[in-house]
């Protein structure tokens, strides 16, 4: 086997509480899923020492190998596993720049081909890796329900009988997590958000919406005046509507696929819309 191909999904913060700081890092509690809007990640195994990266779609042609997170997962792999390198194929469909993980997915694509590609099975060495190159790469790895503590690194799956679907609105201007969290910070407010997983848990869909909350959001807004105009237009569609991790796009949320439907028919806005549902990665092995 000389490629493996990874189905890489965004993920949604249906909720983002930050309740704290420890060690200068911003402690969290989120409720996230992943949903089918969808990278693809294809690995190509290479010389010892040899990695690459083709980046296609949503203008990620630009992005420099040193800031790439797909390169610095293939790197961190080979590294830790005394594998051979890597020729990575990124094609995007997540947008840049809008809370939905595209980074940390395309970096769990990578983790997830080469461990398929070179045979490894250190699953404990797997969880170090992705921790490494993000805080949210280890979620991203497995997908699905989930609610996040610490600095996101922290797992916490959850079987849930709830099937929603989303409407994501993803304006063309992103904004930097990093300048998020430091608008945060000069004002911040901390809070708990455990009841999100909780309503989760019993599958009830009407608690779960009346805990939609992002604390980055009045930060995001006032970086990006299309958050603002995002999420007015995700509420206009559905009461549950929330920002994703720290913008721009929003989501509206709806209890079934013809809810979804009807409301993305009466969608008129200057925006990007996309329906999406909750989906989990995959890989695909290749030759």
């Amino acid at each position: 086997m000389e490629r493996v191909t990874a189905i890489c999904p965004a993920k949604l913060n249906l909720t983002l509480h930050i309740t704290g700081v420890s060690g200068g890092y911003h402690m969290l509690g989120s409720l996230v899923t992943t949903v089918d809007v969808c990278d693809t990640v294809t690995v190509t195994a290479a010389p010892r020492g040899t990695f690459t990266a083709e980046m296609h779609g949503c203008g990620s042609e630009g992005i420099p190998p040193q800031a790439n997170n797909a390169v610095r997962a293939a790197v961190a792999f080979a590294q830790r596993f005394n594998t051979g390198g890597a020729h990575i194929a990124v094609h995007k469909n997540i947008p840049l720049g809008a809370g939905m993980g595209g980074s940390s997915a395309d970096a769990a694509g990578v983790i997830a081909a080469m461990q398929a590609l070179y045979g490894v099975r250190d699953e404990g060495g797997i969880k170090q890796v992705a921790s490494y190159v993000g805080s949210d790469v280890y979620y991203m790895l497995g997908g699905g329900w989930a609610y996040l503590g610490g600095k996101g690194e922290e797992v916490f799956p959850i079987n849930t009988g709830l099937d929603p679907h989303f409407i994501i609105i993803a304006p063309e201007g992103g904004v930097s997590s990093g300048e998020c969290y430091r608008a945060f910070d000069r004002a911040p407010v901390f809070s708990e958000g455990s009841a999100s997983a909780e309503a989760a848990m019993r599958g009830d869909y009407s608690a779960l919406c009346a805990c939609l909350h992002n604390s980055l959001y009045t930060s995001a807004a006032l970086l990006n005046p299309d958050v603002a105009a995002a999420y007015a237009l995700a509420a206009g569609l559905s009461p549950a509507a929330g920002m994703t991790g720290s913008g721009s796009a929003s989501f509206a949320m709806f209890p079934d696929k013809f809810a979804a439907e009807e409301a993305l028919k009466k969608y008129n806005g200057k925006f990007r819309a996309m329906a999406a549902k909750c989906c989990l990665p995959r890989v695909i092995k290749g030759e």
